[in-house]
Protein backbone atom coordinates (compact mmCIF):
# COMPACT_ATOMS: atom_id res chain seq x y z
CA UNK A 1 0.00 0.00 0.00
CA UNK A 2 1.43 3.36 -1.05
CA UNK A 3 1.85 6.01 1.60
CA UNK A 4 0.54 9.48 0.86
CA UNK A 5 3.14 12.19 1.42
CA UNK A 6 2.69 15.97 1.50
CA UNK A 7 4.91 18.81 2.65
CA UNK A 8 3.93 21.97 4.48
CA UNK A 9 5.80 24.99 3.11
CA UNK A 10 6.33 28.07 5.24
CA UNK A 11 8.97 30.77 4.77
CA UNK A 12 12.49 29.41 5.19
CA UNK A 13 11.28 26.32 7.06
CA UNK A 14 9.57 25.43 10.30
CA UNK A 15 12.48 26.32 12.55
CA UNK A 16 12.35 30.07 13.27
CA UNK A 17 16.11 30.34 12.68
CA UNK A 18 16.05 28.33 9.45
CA UNK A 19 16.68 31.47 7.37
CA UNK A 20 20.18 31.52 8.89
CA UNK A 21 21.10 28.05 7.60
CA UNK A 22 24.01 28.03 5.14
CA UNK A 23 21.80 26.55 2.42
CA UNK A 24 18.88 28.95 3.01
CA UNK A 25 17.97 31.74 0.61
CA UNK A 26 16.46 34.48 2.78
CA UNK A 27 16.92 37.11 0.05
CA UNK A 28 14.54 35.11 -2.20
CA UNK A 29 11.69 34.25 0.21
CA UNK A 30 9.48 37.00 -1.22
CA UNK A 31 9.90 35.97 -4.83
CA UNK A 32 7.80 33.76 -7.07
CA UNK A 33 10.90 31.89 -8.23
CA UNK A 34 11.72 30.75 -4.68
CA UNK A 35 8.31 29.17 -4.22
CA UNK A 36 8.26 27.76 -7.74
CA UNK A 37 11.55 25.96 -7.09
CA UNK A 38 10.27 24.50 -3.82
CA UNK A 39 7.09 23.17 -5.40
CA UNK A 40 9.00 21.87 -8.43
CA UNK A 41 11.25 19.94 -6.05
CA UNK A 42 8.20 18.49 -4.29
CA UNK A 43 6.77 17.45 -7.66
CA UNK A 44 10.06 15.83 -8.70
CA UNK A 45 9.76 13.78 -5.53
CA UNK A 46 6.25 12.62 -6.61
CA UNK A 47 4.61 14.01 -3.47
CA UNK A 48 0.81 14.15 -3.36
CA UNK A 49 0.53 17.84 -2.52
CA UNK A 50 2.04 20.86 -0.84
CA UNK A 51 0.27 23.06 1.66
CA UNK A 52 1.04 26.77 1.93
CA UNK A 53 0.72 28.43 5.32
CA UNK A 54 -1.10 31.71 5.80
CA UNK A 55 -2.33 33.96 8.59
CA UNK A 56 -3.86 37.38 9.08
CA UNK A 57 -1.08 38.55 11.38
CA UNK A 58 2.69 38.63 11.34
CA UNK A 59 4.46 35.60 12.75
CA UNK A 60 5.03 35.92 16.49
CA UNK A 61 6.29 33.91 19.44
CA UNK A 62 3.37 35.30 21.45
CA UNK A 63 -0.12 33.79 21.45
CA UNK A 64 -1.73 37.09 20.48
CA UNK A 65 0.09 40.15 19.17
CA UNK A 66 3.54 41.07 17.86
CA UNK A 67 6.61 40.12 19.88
CA UNK A 68 8.94 42.84 18.61
CA UNK A 69 11.57 40.34 17.48
CA UNK A 70 13.60 41.19 14.39
CA UNK A 71 15.71 38.01 14.21
CA UNK A 72 13.02 35.75 12.74
CA UNK A 73 11.21 35.71 9.39
CA UNK A 74 8.24 38.08 9.41
CA UNK A 75 5.78 38.48 6.56
CA UNK A 76 4.27 36.12 4.00
CA UNK A 77 2.41 35.99 0.68
CA UNK A 78 -1.32 35.42 0.30
CA UNK A 79 -1.47 31.64 0.03
CA UNK A 80 -4.34 31.37 -2.47
CA UNK A 81 -2.82 33.92 -4.83
CA UNK A 82 0.58 32.27 -4.54
CA UNK A 83 -0.90 28.86 -5.35
CA UNK A 84 -2.56 30.31 -8.45
CA UNK A 85 0.83 31.64 -9.57
CA UNK A 86 2.45 28.22 -9.05
CA UNK A 87 -0.28 26.20 -10.76
CA UNK A 88 0.85 26.80 -14.39
CA UNK A 89 4.43 25.96 -13.40
CA UNK A 90 3.51 22.46 -12.21
CA UNK A 91 1.56 19.59 -13.74
CA UNK A 92 0.75 16.86 -11.24
CA UNK A 93 1.27 17.93 -7.63
CA UNK A 94 -1.67 19.18 -5.56
CA UNK A 95 -1.73 22.77 -4.27
CA UNK A 96 -3.47 23.34 -0.94
CA UNK A 97 -3.38 26.93 0.35
CA UNK A 98 -4.62 28.04 3.75
CA UNK A 99 -7.45 30.58 3.91
CA UNK A 100 -9.15 31.80 7.06
CA UNK A 101 -12.87 31.33 7.64
CA UNK A 102 -13.14 34.05 10.28
CA UNK A 103 -12.62 37.36 8.48
CA UNK A 104 -13.16 36.34 4.86
CA UNK A 105 -16.45 35.71 3.13
CA UNK A 106 -17.03 32.10 2.04
CA UNK A 107 -18.21 33.32 -1.37
CA UNK A 108 -14.76 34.83 -2.00
CA UNK A 109 -12.99 31.68 -0.79
CA UNK A 110 -15.23 29.47 -2.94
CA UNK A 111 -14.49 31.28 -6.18
CA UNK A 112 -10.77 31.60 -5.33
CA UNK A 113 -10.27 27.88 -4.72
CA UNK A 114 -12.51 26.95 -7.68
CA UNK A 115 -10.41 29.22 -9.89
CA UNK A 116 -7.26 27.52 -8.59
CA UNK A 117 -8.79 24.17 -9.48
CA UNK A 118 -9.50 25.36 -13.02
CA UNK A 119 -6.05 26.86 -13.65
CA UNK A 120 -4.29 23.80 -12.17
CA UNK A 121 -6.38 21.29 -14.11
CA UNK A 122 -7.91 19.76 -11.00
CA UNK A 123 -5.14 19.91 -8.38
CA UNK A 124 -6.59 22.38 -5.86
CA UNK A 125 -7.33 21.97 -2.20
CA UNK A 126 -8.12 24.25 0.71
CA UNK A 127 -7.15 24.31 4.37
CA UNK A 128 -9.76 26.35 6.26
CA UNK A 129 -8.40 27.94 9.42
CA UNK A 130 -10.03 29.94 12.19
CA UNK A 131 -8.57 33.27 13.30
CA UNK A 132 -9.06 33.71 17.06
CA UNK A 133 -6.56 36.48 17.83
CA UNK A 134 -7.73 39.94 18.84
CA UNK A 135 -4.89 41.54 16.86
CA UNK A 136 -6.17 39.89 13.68
CA UNK A 137 -9.73 41.00 14.36
CA UNK A 138 -8.41 44.56 14.78
CA UNK A 139 -7.33 44.57 11.11
CA UNK A 140 -10.99 44.47 10.10
CA UNK A 141 -12.77 46.33 12.89
CA UNK A 142 -16.06 44.48 12.44
CA UNK A 143 -16.16 42.74 15.82
CA UNK A 144 -14.01 42.86 18.96
CA UNK A 145 -12.29 39.66 20.09
CA UNK A 146 -10.98 38.93 23.59
CA UNK A 147 -7.19 38.94 23.82
CA UNK A 148 -5.76 35.43 24.05
CA UNK A 149 -3.53 34.80 27.06
CA UNK A 150 -2.11 31.93 29.07
CA UNK A 151 -5.59 30.79 30.11
CA UNK A 152 -6.61 30.22 26.49
CA UNK A 153 -8.42 26.95 25.89
CA UNK A 154 -9.78 25.40 22.73
CA UNK A 155 -13.00 24.82 24.65
CA UNK A 156 -13.53 28.55 25.30
CA UNK A 157 -16.90 29.82 24.13
CA UNK A 158 -15.12 32.26 21.80
CA UNK A 159 -13.24 29.46 20.05
CA UNK A 160 -16.29 27.21 19.87
CA UNK A 161 -18.18 29.98 18.11
CA UNK A 162 -15.35 30.37 15.58
CA UNK A 163 -15.40 26.66 14.81
CA UNK A 164 -19.18 26.80 14.38
CA UNK A 165 -18.69 29.71 11.98
CA UNK A 166 -15.97 27.76 10.16
CA UNK A 167 -18.29 24.77 9.77
CA UNK A 168 -20.92 27.02 8.18
CA UNK A 169 -18.28 28.59 5.94
CA UNK A 170 -17.16 25.18 4.65
CA UNK A 171 -20.78 24.20 4.01
CA UNK A 172 -21.40 27.41 2.05
CA UNK A 173 -18.22 26.90 0.00
CA UNK A 174 -19.12 23.31 -0.81
CA UNK A 175 -22.64 24.30 -1.88
CA UNK A 176 -21.26 27.05 -4.10
CA UNK A 177 -18.87 24.56 -5.73
CA UNK A 178 -21.95 22.46 -6.56
CA UNK A 179 -24.13 25.35 -7.71
CA UNK A 180 -23.07 24.90 -11.34
CA UNK A 181 -23.78 21.48 -12.76
CA UNK A 182 -21.01 19.89 -14.81
CA UNK A 183 -22.74 20.52 -18.13
CA UNK A 184 -24.14 23.98 -17.37
CA UNK A 185 -21.93 25.53 -20.05
CA UNK A 186 -23.38 24.93 -23.52
CA UNK A 187 -21.37 27.31 -25.73
CA UNK A 188 -23.77 26.70 -28.63
CA UNK A 189 -23.05 29.19 -31.42
CA UNK A 190 -26.08 28.12 -33.47
CA UNK A 191 -28.60 28.94 -30.73
CA UNK A 192 -26.57 31.68 -29.07
CA UNK A 193 -26.80 29.96 -25.68
CA UNK A 194 -23.62 30.00 -23.60
CA UNK A 195 -25.11 28.42 -20.48
CA UNK A 196 -28.13 26.37 -19.51
CA UNK A 197 -29.64 28.60 -16.85
CA UNK A 198 -31.60 25.66 -15.41
CA UNK A 199 -28.30 24.08 -14.40
CA UNK A 200 -27.20 27.00 -12.22
CA UNK A 201 -28.69 26.77 -8.75
CA UNK A 202 -29.37 29.10 -5.85
CA UNK A 203 -27.90 27.60 -2.70
CA UNK A 204 -30.14 29.72 -0.41
CA UNK A 205 -27.96 29.18 2.66
CA UNK A 206 -29.27 30.95 5.76
CA UNK A 207 -27.42 30.23 8.99
CA UNK A 208 -26.22 31.82 12.19
CA UNK A 209 -23.20 33.45 10.53
CA UNK A 210 -23.89 33.69 6.79
CA UNK A 211 -26.75 34.24 4.41
CA UNK A 212 -25.68 33.36 0.87
CA UNK A 213 -28.00 33.27 -2.12
CA UNK A 214 -25.70 31.92 -4.83
CA UNK A 215 -25.01 30.61 -7.37
CA UNK A 216 -21.24 30.90 -7.69
CA UNK A 217 -19.81 33.05 -10.46
CA UNK A 218 -17.23 30.34 -11.25
CA UNK A 219 -18.26 27.24 -13.26
CA UNK A 220 -17.93 23.85 -11.59
CA UNK A 221 -14.26 22.95 -11.47
CA UNK A 222 -12.45 19.82 -12.73
CA UNK A 223 -12.63 18.03 -9.38
CA UNK A 224 -16.20 19.15 -8.73
CA UNK A 225 -15.23 19.55 -5.09
CA UNK A 226 -11.60 20.55 -4.45
CA UNK A 227 -10.05 18.66 -1.54
CA UNK A 228 -10.72 20.19 1.90
CA UNK A 229 -8.16 19.57 4.65
CA UNK A 230 -8.01 20.60 8.31
CA UNK A 231 -5.42 20.64 11.09
CA UNK A 232 -6.76 19.27 14.39
CA UNK A 233 -5.33 18.65 17.85
CA UNK A 234 -8.40 17.91 19.96
CA UNK A 235 -12.04 16.81 19.95
CA UNK A 236 -13.56 20.09 18.76
CA UNK A 237 -11.39 20.41 15.62
CA UNK A 238 -11.77 16.65 15.03
CA UNK A 239 -15.52 17.24 14.91
CA UNK A 240 -15.03 20.18 12.56
CA UNK A 241 -12.89 18.06 10.23
CA UNK A 242 -15.35 15.17 10.32
CA UNK A 243 -18.17 17.51 9.39
CA UNK A 244 -16.65 19.07 6.30
CA UNK A 245 -13.11 17.94 5.41
CA UNK A 246 -11.68 15.14 3.28
CA UNK A 247 -8.36 14.97 5.17
CA UNK A 248 -7.47 15.76 8.77
CA UNK A 249 -3.89 16.46 9.89
CA UNK A 250 -3.35 15.18 13.43
CA UNK A 251 -0.34 15.60 15.71
CA UNK A 252 0.53 12.38 17.56
CA UNK A 253 3.87 12.05 19.33
CA UNK A 254 3.99 8.24 19.42
CA UNK A 255 2.51 5.20 17.72
CA UNK A 256 0.22 4.56 20.69
CA UNK A 257 -1.05 8.13 20.59
CA UNK A 258 -1.53 7.85 16.82
CA UNK A 259 -3.65 4.72 17.35
CA UNK A 260 -5.79 6.48 19.97
CA UNK A 261 -6.32 9.54 17.77
CA UNK A 262 -7.29 7.41 14.78
CA UNK A 263 -9.82 5.55 16.92
CA UNK A 264 -11.31 8.83 18.13
CA UNK A 265 -11.54 10.23 14.61
CA UNK A 266 -13.11 7.01 13.34
CA UNK A 267 -15.88 7.39 15.91
CA UNK A 268 -16.76 10.64 14.14
CA UNK A 269 -16.20 9.64 10.50
CA UNK A 270 -15.36 6.47 8.61
CA UNK A 271 -14.44 8.35 5.43
CA UNK A 272 -12.12 11.07 6.72
CA UNK A 273 -8.50 10.44 5.71
CA UNK A 274 -6.11 10.73 8.67
CA UNK A 275 -2.66 12.23 8.01
CA UNK A 276 -0.05 12.89 10.70
CA UNK A 277 2.05 16.03 10.87
CA UNK A 278 5.75 15.82 11.69
CA UNK A 279 8.48 18.49 11.81
CA UNK A 280 11.52 16.86 10.24
CA UNK A 281 15.27 17.47 10.22
CA UNK A 282 16.94 14.85 8.06
CA UNK A 283 20.49 13.62 7.59
CA UNK A 284 23.37 12.11 9.51
CA UNK A 285 23.89 15.52 11.14
CA UNK A 286 20.20 16.31 11.68
CA UNK A 287 20.45 16.60 15.47
CA UNK A 288 23.50 18.85 15.22
CA UNK A 289 21.82 21.09 12.64
CA UNK A 290 18.72 21.48 14.80
CA UNK A 291 20.83 22.17 17.91
CA UNK A 292 22.73 24.89 16.03
CA UNK A 293 19.48 26.51 14.94
CA UNK A 294 18.17 26.32 18.50
CA UNK A 295 21.27 28.17 19.71
CA UNK A 296 20.85 30.84 17.05
CA UNK A 297 17.23 31.31 18.05
CA UNK A 298 17.98 31.35 21.75
CA UNK A 299 15.54 28.57 22.60
CA UNK A 300 14.84 24.92 21.84
CA UNK A 301 12.27 24.45 19.10
CA UNK A 302 8.78 23.66 20.35
CA UNK A 303 5.94 22.48 18.16
CA UNK A 304 2.40 21.14 18.27
CA UNK A 305 3.65 18.26 16.10
CA UNK A 306 6.33 15.72 16.94
CA UNK A 307 9.86 16.78 15.98
CA UNK A 308 11.94 14.16 14.22
CA UNK A 309 15.72 14.29 13.82
CA UNK A 310 17.46 11.45 12.03
CA UNK A 311 18.16 9.81 8.70
CA UNK A 312 15.65 9.20 5.91
CA UNK A 313 15.90 5.47 6.69
CA UNK A 314 14.94 6.07 10.32
CA UNK A 315 12.07 8.34 9.31
CA UNK A 316 10.79 5.74 6.84
CA UNK A 317 10.70 3.18 9.66
CA UNK A 318 8.73 5.56 11.87
CA UNK A 319 6.21 6.36 9.11
CA UNK A 320 5.59 2.69 8.42
CA UNK A 321 5.22 1.98 12.15
CA UNK A 322 2.63 4.72 12.53
CA UNK A 323 0.87 3.44 9.41
CA UNK A 324 0.24 0.21 11.29
CA UNK A 325 -1.46 2.37 13.91
CA UNK A 326 -3.92 3.62 11.28
CA UNK A 327 -2.21 6.72 9.86
CA UNK A 328 -2.86 6.86 6.10
CA UNK A 329 -0.49 9.64 5.08
CA UNK A 330 1.84 12.32 6.35
CA UNK A 331 2.25 16.05 6.04
CA UNK A 332 5.91 16.68 6.72
CA UNK A 333 7.09 20.12 7.84
CA UNK A 334 10.70 20.61 6.68
CA UNK A 335 12.76 22.14 9.47
CA UNK A 336 14.87 24.15 7.01
CA UNK A 337 14.30 24.89 3.32
CA UNK A 338 15.43 23.73 0.87
CA UNK A 339 17.71 21.30 2.73
CA UNK A 340 15.12 19.15 4.49
CA UNK A 341 12.70 19.31 1.56
CA UNK A 342 15.36 17.79 -0.70
CA UNK A 343 16.08 15.15 1.93
CA UNK A 344 12.40 14.23 1.81
CA UNK A 345 12.04 14.23 -1.98
CA UNK A 346 15.33 12.46 -2.70
CA UNK A 347 16.20 10.42 0.38
CA UNK A 348 12.95 9.54 2.13
CA UNK A 349 10.95 8.77 -1.02
CA UNK A 350 13.75 6.53 -2.34
CA UNK A 351 13.83 4.64 0.95
CA UNK A 352 10.04 4.18 0.99
CA UNK A 353 10.08 3.16 -2.66
CA UNK A 354 12.65 0.51 -1.88
CA UNK A 355 10.24 -0.88 0.71
CA UNK A 356 7.36 -0.88 -1.76
CA UNK A 357 5.58 1.90 0.13
CA UNK A 358 5.72 4.83 -2.30
CA UNK A 359 4.84 5.48 -5.92
CA UNK A 360 7.28 5.37 -8.83
CA UNK A 361 5.21 7.72 -10.97
CA UNK A 362 2.10 9.83 -10.68
CA UNK A 363 -0.94 7.69 -11.34
CA UNK A 364 -3.59 10.41 -11.73
CA UNK A 365 -3.96 13.93 -13.10
CA UNK A 366 -6.08 15.36 -10.26
CA UNK A 367 -5.48 15.66 -6.53
CA UNK A 368 -8.60 13.60 -5.83
CA UNK A 369 -7.23 10.95 -8.16
CA UNK A 370 -3.88 10.84 -6.36
CA UNK A 371 -5.62 10.48 -3.01
CA UNK A 372 -8.10 7.89 -4.22
CA UNK A 373 -11.06 10.16 -3.54
CA UNK A 374 -14.05 9.87 -5.89
CA UNK A 375 -15.26 12.88 -7.84
CA UNK A 376 -18.65 13.78 -6.29
CA UNK A 377 -21.69 14.70 -8.36
CA UNK A 378 -23.30 18.09 -7.81
CA UNK A 379 -25.90 17.85 -5.06
CA UNK A 380 -28.19 19.99 -7.19
CA UNK A 381 -27.96 17.92 -10.38
CA UNK A 382 -30.99 15.79 -9.55
CA UNK A 383 -33.09 18.96 -9.17
CA UNK A 384 -32.82 19.77 -12.90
Amino acid sequence: MTLHLAVALDGAGWHPAAWREASARPEAIFSARYWAELVAEAERGLLDFVTIEDSLSLQSTLLDGPDGRADQVRGRFDAVLLAARLAPLTSRIGLVPTATTTHTEPFHVAIGIATLDHVSGGRAGWRPQISARSTEAAHFGRRPFPRLDGSFSIDDEHVRALFAEAADAVEVVRRLWDSWEDDAEIRDLATGRFIDRDKLHYIDFAGRFFSVRGPSITPRSPQGQPVVTALAHARLPYEFAAGGADIVYVTPHSADQARAIVEEVRQLSAELRVFADLVVFLGDDAAERKARLDRLDGAELRSDAAIFTGTPEELAELLLTWRRAGIEGYRLRPGALPYDLEAITRGLTAELRGRGAFRRSYEAMTLRGLLGLPRPASRYAEVS
